[in-house]
Order: C-alpha cells, then sequence, then structure tokens
C-alpha cells in the first residue's frame, strides 16, 4: 500500500527509465553528500540523472567531488548562482534555473533544502501548466525547519512551508525527528510523505585505524555556529581542567566563519593543541582523531554520525535532530549541546577510551537500518507514486 492510500499497482512499472533531476543551493555537508549518494545508485540503476546547484559555494574538495560523479550523470552537473536567503536576487536566479530545468526535461524534480525544494517545486508546477508531466518531491533535510516557531521569521518561512505544499507530490523526511518538527511547526502534511533514513554503502563499514600521532579528538563538520564548532572548542578548554592534562584535538572543515574559531583557539590558549585543516573525505579525517565530537545545535539526520559510527570511531554527540534515532535514545554518548555537559562526557571518554568505545552501536544494528540500497528502493517508491496516473 502506497502512502495515499493505493494499490501498489497505481505505480509505474521498475523498468521505465526515468529522467531525474536534483536541485540543492549548497553543495556542501549532508545534502551534498546524499545527493551524490542518490544519484550514484539511480544512475547504476539506468536513470538518466542531472544535478542543480549553487556555483558561489564549496571550493576545491566540492569542485573534486563534483567531478568524480559528473561522468556518471547523463543529464549532467550545472551550477548557477543561488543566494542563500530570500531577496531581489532569487528572481534572476529563478529565471535562469528554470531555464536549464527545461532543457533538462526531467521526468522527476527532487528539490533538497528549504531554497532547492522551493525551485523544483515552482518549477515543476509550471512545467506541468506548460503540458509536461513532472513529479515534485522534497527533501527538507532540516533547511527551514530550524527555524525558532516563536519567532517572525520562523513563521514566515513556516507559512511558505505550507504554502508550498499545494505543489508538492511528495515529501520525503530524513527522521522522524524532522517529521515531527514540520507536524509541530507547518501542520500535518496533507501530501504523501515517508520516511527514508539516510544510508551507507558497504565499503563504509570497514573499519578506520587511527595515525599513531591521532589527536585526542576530533571534529568534522562545516564551520558555523549551527554546527557547534565553538562549543567544541570551549568543552576541550574545560576537559582540560577536568582530567588534569593538555588535550590535543583536530577540526576538519570549511565554512565563512573559521577564522572566528581560529581565534576563539588563540583567545583560549589552545592554538599550540588544535589543528585546523580543510574539508577533505570523512575516512581520512576519521584517521587524525580517537574520539569524534559532534557537538551541533541542530541536526536532521547527519550523515557524520552514521559514517562515524560504521567507521567503528567512538562518539560524544548532541542529543539534537535525528541523533537520538541513530544513537538510541538512552545512549551514554548523547549530551546537551553546551560546552559543560560536552567537557564532562569528554573527560569521562578519554579517561577510559576502550569502555567507552564498546558503548557504540554495533554494525548489525546499523546495517539494518541505514543502507544505500534500502534508501533508493523506498525513494523509487515514492517517485513512480507520484507519476501514477
Amino acid at each position: 500500500m502506497c502512502a495515499s492510500g493505493c494499490s501498489d499497482a497505481c505505480h509505474l512499472p521498475h523498468h521505465v527509465t526515468l529522467r531525474i533531476v536534483h536541485c540543492f543551493r549548497s553543495p556542501v555537508g549532508g545534502i551534498f553528500r546524499h545527493v551524490r549518494d542518490l544519484c550514484e545508485a539511480q544512475a547504476a540503476a539506468g536513470h538518466d540523472v542531472g544535478i542543480i546547484s549553487d556555483s558561489t559555494t564549496g571550493g576545491a574538495f566540492e569542485e573534486q567531488l563534483f567531478a568524480d560523479i559528473g561522468e556518471k550523470l547523463s543529464l549532467g552537473i550545472i551550477r548557477t548562482p543561488m543566494q542563500r536567503h530570500i531577496g531581489l536576487g532569487d528572481i534572476g536566479a529563478a529565471r535562469r534555473t528554470l531555464g536549464i530545468v527545461r532543457r533538462m526535461r526531467p521526468d522527476v524534480l527532487h528539490g533538497h533544502g528549504a531554497k532547492g525544494g522551493a525551485y523544483a517545486r515552482l518549477f515543476g508546477t509550471f512545467l506541468r501548466m506548460t503540458g509536461s508531466r513532472v513529479a515534485r518531491l522534497y527533501s527538507p533535510h532540516g533547511g527551514s525547519l530550524h527555524y525558532d516557531a516563536d519567532r517572525l521569521s520562523g513563521r514566515f518561512f513556516f507559512a511558505l512551508e505550507a504554502l508550498m505544499e499545494r505543489f508538492t507530490d511528495h515529501i520525503l523526511f530524513v527522521s522522524q525527528y524532522e517529521q515531527r518538527a514540520y507536524e509541530e511547526k507547518v501542520g500535518h502534511p496533507r501530501t504523501p510523505i515517508s520516511l527514508v533514513y539516510n544510508g551507507l554503502g558497504q565499503e563504509e563499514f570497514v573499519p578506520v585505524r587511527e595515525a599513531a600521532d591521532a589527536a585526542d579528538f576530533l571534529y568534522v563538520g562545516m564551520m558555523r555556529d549551527l554546527k557547534g564548532p565553538d562549543l567544541f572548542i570551549e568543552a576541550l578548554k574545560e576537559t582540560e581542567a577536568r582530567s588534569g592534562r593538555m588535550l590535543s584535538a583536530v577540526m576538519v572543515g570549511e565554512g565563512e566563519d573559521c577564522a572566528k574559531y581560529v581565534s576563539l583557539a588563540e583567545t583560549l590558549g589552545l592554538a599550540d593543541r588544535i589543528k585546523f585543516l580543510p574539508a577533505m573525505p570523512a575516512r581520512k579525517a576519521f584517521e587524525l582523531g580517537r574520539i569524534m565530537v559532534v557537538p551541533s545545535r541542530a541536526e536532521a539526520m547527519p550523515y557524520i554520525v552514521l559514517e562515524a559510527l560504521a567507521a567503528r570511531k567512538p562518539l560524544i554527540a548532541s542529543s539534537v535532530g535525528g541523533i537520538r534515532e541513530i544513537l538510541g535514545e538512552d545512549s551514554p554518548a548523547l549530551t546537551a549541546p553546551r560546552s559543560a555537559q560536552l567537557a564532562q562526557k569528554m573527560a569521562a571518554a578519554i579517561a577510559d577510551e576502550h569502555t567507552y568505545r564498546a558503548l557504540m552501536p554495533s554494525e548489525i544494528e546499523l546495517k539494518a537500518r541505514f543502507s544505500i540500497e534500502t534508501m533508493l528502493e523506498k525513494i523509487d517508491a515514492a517517485y513512480r507514486e507520484a507519476l501514477a496516473p
């Protein structure tokens, strides 16, 4: 039975090749990882796949990721300027992007994040008005759901989400937390929905061995306050006080606020003990530190937590978003996104690393819930339901 209540007979046959276009703004972090995995799996399944993304975000690392997957996508990768916030620049960006979409002639427009979701649904609706049958799908990935419902900006974005639902054929949530947040802030969806966890490939479940000179703690992620780099730095200072010894850390990632965190480390007297490095493949980064810390203030379903656990990395993570669904509600690895609570966990973990490592979820548990095969199967079913007569 499909999400809208019809029988499986309403779906398009699985042998039908689809033209699928993924639209998103920022080619960094979890959204980009999710789209790359999905594109690669869909292309391998025989579909024609393409990407539309912002051209002003990302650096050399992201350029290489685009290059690695580009040759596999028959519809290509087209990057065009897209601003983060709503403004007059959206008019020109929307016109350019609509022209790109029309040339790609998609059967499926799948928008990721707030900006990508809005573009995909608006352009899909325009194509329908001109005679094309296009499925319009939306994956929030947190996006506008991170806004505070008590603030005017939050109420504005949630009203936009409710309006955009009229132009949506299916919403794909990456966690129960994200679905609950949508229901609480926007309202109960009136369009079909699916819960589809992010998935990992078999090769990602191979343990990563730390380098001989690995730091005590490791942060991997975007350099922006939402992800908590400042909390990590402050917690490291407090962990030193709790443990009575100097500790080392590596912070891997990029972002416009990076200089601010370097300055904070200097202010707290940690400049010689925290090494800042640019973005790199996660498994390469995992070699650089023994205990992973994910101090995010907000998340949907972060890949970095899944990747770290699959690589058998012990970690400490904020109890926010879908992280609880990965680790389990009562996991001793969970803590509040505040420096004092993070430091308490970090001090306990560094005191007995062997015992702490044994507290992480097993490989069997992770594989049962978070595989690329399961993710692709559920998303494919949503596409075909949305396209069915």
